[in-house]
């Protein structure tokens, strides 16, 4: 209900919601339409449960994950090409999901029934009681109603004995993705694997000795679930810290749970996590491409001390440019909070800064020095490499 004492809405603003509303009914509409085709010609039976890493805490476990009609090919190959890659990330986006599947998801003793909704996402969200062990993971089990595809979905447990917790974005922070350039990004995404990504500089290491095996990370990111396994192979890769990744849907109905726009889902997300264990401190990880900076200038604003440090990635070092005068401009109107906020170059500048607070064992630091150097060495993406990928696939075309 609108607020009787709020100005009526202007023009654009009526145009926007009903253009809003009709692409959201239009959206259901089709996948209605798709779905009904898919029952007809028993297309959308489930045949595989993506159960993504999920977390527990005082406040309960939350489960989510997806069901799809076909089971996800297997991760990258040694020796695939462009064309592999460019065909594994169409079949990421063209996933058959499987609507209105009734689903029972157990952990720590205790049942739940939930059902996906119209885009083949579960949720499932309850209380639990108290570990009898301190092992960081466990593992809750998520099946059909009829006990069949029970697939064991990893639970990363935020333990009484946590120092803090951490917050990172992915693309640009921990992922090289060039999101400033849309070429180098778009070959990224479309022509590359996760063995062909690159890490940020020494970000493994780094990620290792701040969570020190106890203190729980989430990542967040305006990336599309569709992309979950290439990031969870990339960080299994590159031996970065697994652990619960939150992406968004890039549909247009955002009354689901897993469903968000634009790059406000991080705050949403950091605001969840930060409320939800008040026990902890929290370390925010961001870059200067997006809207890292800005978000969480305005979790420091909305917590406080409850921040102990943010570290936003400078995406083009060495230079002055736009990006350096946005995250800086942040960066003083958080200075009032007392929050410290800094612009890093790479990993060794957030080890030393953390170090200096206590938010990480001084002795890490020798590993992630020679991890950064180790990083640097590794060939990277040029333009040239774009500009031939793109040549080729044309000749294949």
């Amino acid at each position: 209900m609108r607020d009787p004492e709020a100005p009526p809405p202007n023009w654009k603003q009526r145009l926007r919601g009903a253009l809003e509303s009709g692409v959201i009914r239009g959206d259901d509409w089709v996948d209605a339409a798709f779905n009904r085709f898919n029952t007809r010609f028993g297309r959308n039976r489930p045949h595989y449960i993506a159960a993504y890493r999920a977390f527990a805490d005082a406040q309960g476990v939350e489960l989510f994950g997806r069901v799809l009609a076909e089971r996800p090919q297997g991760g990258p190959g040694e020796h695939d090409d462009w064309w592999d890659n460019l065909l594994a990330t169409y079949r990421r986006f063209d996933s058959d999901e499987v609507p209105g599947a009734p689903l029972v998801a157990q952990y720590g003793g205790t049942r739940v029934e939930t059902t996906t909704d119209h885009e083949g996402y579960y949720a499932a969200n309850f209380p639990v009681s108290t570990p009898d062990d301190d092992a960081l993971w466990s593992d809750a089990q998520v099946s059909l109603a009829d006990g069949t595809l029970a697939t064991a979905q990893p639970v990363m447990r935020v333990l009484p004995r946590a120092r803090f917790g951490l917050i990172s974005d992915i693309d640009d922070t921990i992922l090289q993705s060039s999101i400033t350039d849309w070429k180098i990004a778009a070959q990224l995404t479309f022509l590359g694997n996760a063995r062909t990504r690159k890490p940020l500089l020494g970000v493994a290491k780094l990620y290792t000795a701040l969570q020190a095996g106890v203190n729980p990370l989430f990542y967040v990111s305006s990336s599309p679930w569709n992309l979950y396994d290439l990031l969870d192979d990339f960080m299994a890769l590159n031996a970065i810290p697994h652990a619960p990744i939150f992406l968004r849907d890039i549909g247009t109905d955002t009354g689901k749970f897993i469903k968000t726009q634009g790059h406000g889902h991080k705050l949403e997300r950091a605001r969840l996590l930060i409320a939800r264990n008040p026990q902890l401190r929290w370390i925010l990880l961001g870059d200067s491409g997006q809207a890292d900076a800005e978000l969480y200038a305005e979790a420091a604003r909305e917590f406080g001390d409850r921040i102990a440090a943010i570290y936003i990635r400078d995406v083009d070092p060495g230079i002055d440019s736009p990006f350096d005068t946005g995250v800086d401009t942040w960066i003083q109107k958080v200075a009032g909070t007392k929050v410290p906020m800094l612009r890093v170059q790479d990993s060794v500048a957030v080890a030393e800064h953390a170090a200096t607070l206590g938010l990480l064992d001084p002795a890490t630091l020798p590993a992630i020095v020679a991890e950064v150097r180790k990083d640097a060495a590794r060939p990277t993406l040029n333009e040239a490499a774009v500009d031939e990928a793109v040549e080729q696939a044309k000749t294949k075309g």
